[in-house]
């Protein structure tokens, strides 16, 4: 039985209003939110969220288990370098590891999970996008940003398999409906009636030929989750395939996260599998420059090994604060006025090199005499003065306590003002680090914060990644 083993996800803690966006326009944008990715996060971060909830799941076979990773999303921050050795760098993963990416297209997450369910090793899918448009574009007001990650693999006793992978089916033909210039910051569409045209026939069809390879009618499946960046199409085609089904087309996070593009239809089945009995069955339909179809079945170990926190969990728990302005910038449709301090260096690539378990998997070191936790990892213990008695410590699941800290409206920052903490970790290890996704004026001593990896700065094309601090929420 070949199916996912673990999964998890990620939304953005930040949301705007379509209201406000429709306002800033003199018109209405719609109801609901859109998720917006924060000025220190891109798809690599937000890929590394989901695959660690992903991962955490399995406990320390977690990351035993993967052997290739496929990075999947329309906005990689790297064209020639391959964005998913940093994901595999922040997950720790052996060296061994085949790390790939899957990139430009909102199709090529599809493919990825279709290679992966079609071939023998366990593989580590993660699909990350942040979407967008011109201002006043319903791109801009539909568009999201998410991830989501799949382990897919064969049953096995310390990995089971969750959702049973049952059959599928694809159509492909060539049509001009959506497209992105490469360098270009926003996608083209043809006119909308085009595209229904294209993709009604091509959805169906595919949905049939799906159920007939699993096996199943529509009256066996809980749901169809159908997703693309055609919302006309989505609905015409979710209207056709859902007929008949016990709970006709699912949600698809529209009206709370928005369409995360390559990422939306897997963060849907994120959605799904959250709350899923074993035994029930689903269609996922990705409608892009074709259709895929898969259906899969959830099993009884399903409810066991659930990551936290839930999608649900995640939508409730966003600020939908964010001024339209602020969203521009964000979002790279404005360039604003950086402050007046000088702008950070230029990452150095051999420093990054030699402390990349540092830099990048934030780990630390603990003597083996004294117990004494070094952040960052030290040669010499500062308790004892012991050298080269070190044992490496993972310290990216950490939690911690705020102790001190200072709202710094002076230091560089692409969106100021910067909170920098003192944080004392559980079981030893304290570290200064700056919080992110927090109202800096209600940041407080004796808060807990836990850690997440983000992007401290973008310097000459080069993406400076490290670890922050964010609040425990849920």
């Amino acid at each position: 039985m070949r199916g996912i083993i673990a999964y998890g996800a990620y939304v953005p803690w930040w949301r705007i209003e379509r209201a406000a966006i429709g306002a800033a326009h003199g018109g209405s944008a719609g109801r609901g939110t859109r998720a917006v990715a924060s000025y220190d996060e891109d798809t690599t971060s937000m890929g590394v969220e989901a695959a660690r909830r992903a991962l955490r799941t399995l406990g320390d076979a977690g990351r035993e288990l993967p052997e290739t990773l496929v990075f999947a999303t329309t906005a990689p921050s790297y064209a020639d370098k391959t964005n998913a050795t940093t994901v595999h760098a922040a997950l720790r993963l052996g060296r061994d590891v085949r790390a790939f990416d899957a990139v430009g297209a909102v199709r090529s997450a599809a493919g990825a999970v279709d290679a992966a369910l079609d071939g023998s090793r366990p593989t580590l899918v993660v699909a990350s996008d942040v979407r967008t448009g011109m201002p006043n574009s319903p791109d801009e007001r539909e568009g999201g940003a998410g991830a989501a990650a799949l382990l897919i693999g064969d049953d096995r006793a310390d990995a089971p398999v969750l959702a049973e992978y049952l059959g599928g089916a694809s159509t492909s033909e060539e049509f001009v409906d959506r497209w992105r210039v490469p360098g270009d910051v926003r996608s083209r569409q043809w006119e909308e009636r085009f595209g229904e045209t294209r993709y009604v026939p091509l959805g169906t069809e595919a949905y049939k030929l799906a159920l007939d390879a699993a096996g199943v009618g529509a009256e066996d499946l809980a749901g169809v989750i159908v997703a693309g960046p055609h919302s006309r199409a989505v609905r015409q085609v979710a209207g056709k395939v859902s007929t008949g089904t016990a709970g006709g087309s699912l949600d698809v996070l529209a009206d709370t996260v928005g369409n995360a593009g390559a990422a939306q239809a897997w963060l849907a089945l994120a959605h799904w599998l959250d709350t899923a009995e074993a035994g029930q069955t689903v269609a996922v339909v990705s409608l892009a420059d074709g259709c895929d179809v898969f259906v899969f079945r959830a099993t009884e170990a399903l409810a066991t090994h659930r990551p936290a926190p839930s999608v649900a969990d995640q939508v409730a728990a966003g600020n939908p604060s964010l001024p339209y302005l602020k969203f521009l910038a964000w979002t790279g449709m404005a360039t604003v006025q950086p402050p007046n301090r000088p702008e950070p260096a230029r990452a150095s690539s051999s420093a990054a090199a030699r402390s990349e378990d540092w830099k990048y998997g934030f780990v630390g070191s603990q003597d083996h005499t004294t117990g004494a936790i070094h952040l960052p990892p030290a040669r010499v213990s500062y308790r004892g003065g012991a050298v080269d008695d070190m044992a490496p410590l993972p310290m990216a699941d950490a939690t911690g306590t705020v102790v001190t800290f200072t709202v710094d409206r002076l230091a560089y920052s692409p969106s100021p003002p910067i909170v920098f903490a003192v944080v004392d970790f559980d079981g030893g290890g304290r570290l200064p680090v700056e919080l992110t996704d927090v109202d800096a004026a209600s940041v407080a001593m004796g808060d807990r914060v836990e850690m997440t990896f983000r992007r401290l700065n973008s310097s000459d094309g080069i993406q400076n990644y490290f670890w922050k601090a964010r609040p425990v929420r849920g």
